[in-house]
C-alpha cells in the first residue's frame, strides 16, 4: 500500500480536473461545481488513505517516488513526505470542497466565468500539494513559484473593487521572494558540485552537506526572505490585507489559511535542516520579527472597520506565535507551531467563510453597518462565535492546544519573548470579541434594515390613510442547509482537535524530532 503513487496521484488529479473544466462549453456552470466537488473530494479520499498508508513509526519520508526529469542538473521529480507535510495535505484536502462548496451560489464581478473560478481552484489545489510533497529542492521551487498563478487570477478575475492592485501587489511580493530563493537554490548546487562531485537538488543528500558558516548565512537569507514574505512576517507582511480582503472568500480562505502556510512549513524543511548554524545566528533576528507581528498585527486588528482585513491581519499575528514555536529550536515548541498551522488553518477558514456569509447577506464588509444580526440568524451567529472563540485560542477549541504547546515549549528556552508574545492573547480576545459583539449582538442597525412598506390605518368615516413613518425591521436569513454543511466539518474538526488531538501529533512529533535532531535542538 506505501508503493502506490498516493502523492502522484494527489498532484495529477485536480491538474487534469482543471483541465476538464475548463474544457466545459460555455454555459455548464452547474457541470463545472459537480466536477470540481467530485475531484477535490477524491482527493481528500487520498489524503486520508495516504494517511492510513503511513507509519508513524517508520523512515523520515515515506510514500516516496522519484522520476528523472532533467538529467543534465541532477534534477528529479521526487516526491515524499514527512508528518510535517502530511498534515499540511489534509488540511489541503479538507479545506478545497469545502471553498468549493461555499462558492456554490457565490456572484462573481462582470461576467466573469464560474467555471474559469472553478478551474483555478482545482489547479492551485494540485500546486498546494505538490509544494508540500516535493522533496527535490528544485521541484519545491517551481511548484512554490507555480502557486502565484492560480492565485494571481483568483483574486484579480473574481475579488473585490481593488482586485487588480491586491492582485499585482501579491503577485510583485511573491515573485521577488521567489528571485531571492533561486539565486540560493543555484548556491546550494554550487555547494553540493564542489562537495560531492557532481550538483543535485535530492534533499537528503543536501542535508548531509558540510556548508560552511558564511556561506551557510547567505544561503539561508535567500530562503528565509522567501519563506518570510510567503508566511509573512512583519515586516514583509503588507500584502495580505490586501490580498485576504479584496480576494473573493472561497480565495482568501485557501490563501491565509494553506498558501501561508508554505512559509512556515519552509523554515522547518529547508532553513532549519540544511543550514543550522545559520538558523541559530539569525534566530534573536526572527523571534523579535515574530513578536512584534504578534503584537503589532493584534494592534492593527483593533483597528480595522472591514472584517476581511480584520481577519488577515489575526492570521498576520497567529504567524508570529508559530514563527516562535519553530525558531525556540525545541520539539515541544515546534511540534505546537506544525499543529498551529494547521489549526489556524481550520479556525481562520470558517471565519472567512462565516463572514463571507454575513458579507453576501449585507453586502457591505463594514462591521458598523451591522448590528442584532443573532436575533435574527442564531445558526450563523453560532458559527460565527465558534470561529471567533477558536481564533483567540479558548480552551476547549483546536487553537488553544496548539498555542499552549508553543508557549510552554518556547519558555525554556526564550522566556523573554515568550512572555511578551502572551499578551498578543489579550488582544486576540479584544478584537475577535469586539467584531462579533458589534455585529452580532446590540440593536439591529445597517444594511440589514429595511424599512416595512407605509401601514395603512383607518381614519375618520372610514377614511384610509397611510402613516408616515413606516417601521424598520432586520431582514436577514440564517444559514441555508448547503451553508450549514459548509460550516459543520469545520466546526467539528475545531471541537474534535481540541479535545482529542493526539492523532495528528503522532504524525507531527516523530518529524519534528528529526528536524530538531539536525539543528542539534532540545528534544523535550
Amino acid at each position: 500500500m506505501s508503493d502506490f503513487p498516493w502523492l502522484l496521484l494527489m498532484i495529477a488529479l485536480p491538474a487534469v480536473g482543471a483541465a476538464a473544466v475548463a474544457a466545459l462549453p460555455k454555459g455548464r456552470d452547474l457541470l463545472a461545481k459537480q466536477v470540481s466537488l467530485a475531484v477535490s473530494l477524491v482527493v481528500l479520499l487520498l489524503a486520508v488513505l495516504a494517511t492510513v498508508a503511513f507509519d508513524t513509526g517508520g523512515d523520515r519520508f515515506q510514500l516516496t517516488s522519484s522520476w528523472t526529469w532533467i538529467e543534465d542538473f541532477g534534477v528529479s521529480f521526487a516526491l515524499g513526505v514527512d508528518g510535517i507535510a502530511l498534515v499540511m495535505l489534509l488540511l489541503v484536502g479538507v479545506l478545497v470542497p469545502v471553498v468549493i462548496a461555499a462558492s456554490w451560489d457565490d456572484e462573481l464581478p462582470g461576467a466573469r466565468s464560474m467555471k474559469a473560478y472553478f478551474a483555478w481552484l482545482l489547479l492551485l489545489e494540485a500546486m498546494m500539494v505538490g509544494v508540500f510533497a516535493a522533496t527535490d529542492v528544485f521541484l519545491f521551487y517551481v511548484f512554490f513559484e507555480a502557486m502565484l498563478v492560480p492565485m494571481y487570477f483568483i483574486i484579480g478575475s473574481f475579488g473585490g473593487p481593488r482586485r487588480q492592485y491586491a492582485a499585482v501587489k501579491f503577485f510583485l511580493y511573491s515573485l521577488l521572494g521567489g528571485l531571492v530563493m533561486l539565486a540560493a537554490v543555484i548556491g546550494l548546487y554550487v555547494v553540493s558540485n564542489s562537495q560531492l562531485g557532481e550538483g543535485t537538488f535530492a534533499f537528503d543528500a543536501l542535508r548531509q552537506l558540510e556548508i560552511t558558516p558564511g556561506v551557510q548565512k547567505l544561503l539561508f537569507l535567500g530562503f528565509f526572505i522567501a519563506f518570510a514574505i510567503k508566511a509573512p512576517l512583519v515586516p514583509f507582511h503588507t500584502w495580505l490585507p490586501d490580498s485576504g480582503s479584496e480576494a473573493p472568500i472561497g480565495g482568501a480562505v485557501l490563501l491565509v489559511g494553506v498558501l501561508d502556510k508554505v512559509g512556515t512549513f519552509g523554515f522547518l524543511r529547508y532553513c532549519l535542516p540544511l543550514f543550522p548554524d545559520a538558523s541559530r545566528f539569525f534566530a534573536p533576528f526572527v523571534l523579535v520579527l515574530a513578536v512584534i507581528g504578534v503584537l503589532y498585527a493584534a494592534l492593527l486588528a483593533m483597528g480595522q472597520s472591514d472584517m476581511k482585513r480584520l481577519v488577515s491581519y489575526t492570521s498576520i499575528s497567529h504567524f508570529g506565535f508559530i514563527a516562535l514555536g519553530i525558531f525556540a529550536f525545541t520539539t515541544e515548541a515546534a511540534t505546537g507551531a506544525v499543529l498551529y498551522m494547521v489549526n489556524h488553518g481550520i479556525a481562520t477558514g470558517l471565519l472567512f467563510l462565516v463572514v463571507g456569509m454575513l458579507i453576501a447577506r449585507g453586502g457591505s464588509r463594514q462591521i458598523g453597518d451591522y448590528g442584532g444580526v443573532a436575533a435574527k440568524a442564531p445558526l450563523l451567529a453560532g458559527a460565527f462565535l465558534v470561529a471567533g472563540l477558536a481564533s483567540l485560542a479558548l480552551p476547549g477549541t483546536n487553537s488553544f492546544v496548539s498555542e499552549f504547546l508553543v508557549l510552554i515549549g518556547s519558555f525554556p528556552e526564550e522566556p523573554v519573548f515568550t512572555i511578551i508574545a502572551t499578551a498578543g492573547i489579550i488582544l486576540a480576545a479584544l478584537y475577535i470579541l469586539l467584531m462579533y459583539q458589534r455585529t452580532m449582538h446590540g440593536p439591529a442597525r445597517g444594511v440589514l434594515l429595511q424599512e416595512d412598506p407605509a401601514v395603512p390605518a383607518t381614519g375618520e368615516g372610514g377614511a384610509t390613510a397611510t402613516l408616515t413613518a413606516p417601521t424598520r425591521t432586520l431582514r436577514v436569513a440564517d444559514l441555508s442547509r448547503r451553508e450549514l454543511g459548509v460550516v459543520t466539518p469545520l466546526v467539528a474538526l475545531i471541537i474534535v482537535l481540541g479535545v482529542y488531538p493526539q492523532p495528528l501529533l503522532d504524525l507531527i512529533e516523530p518529524a519534528v524530532s528529526a528536524t530538531m535532531s539536525d539543528l542539534g535542538g532540545i528534544d523535550q
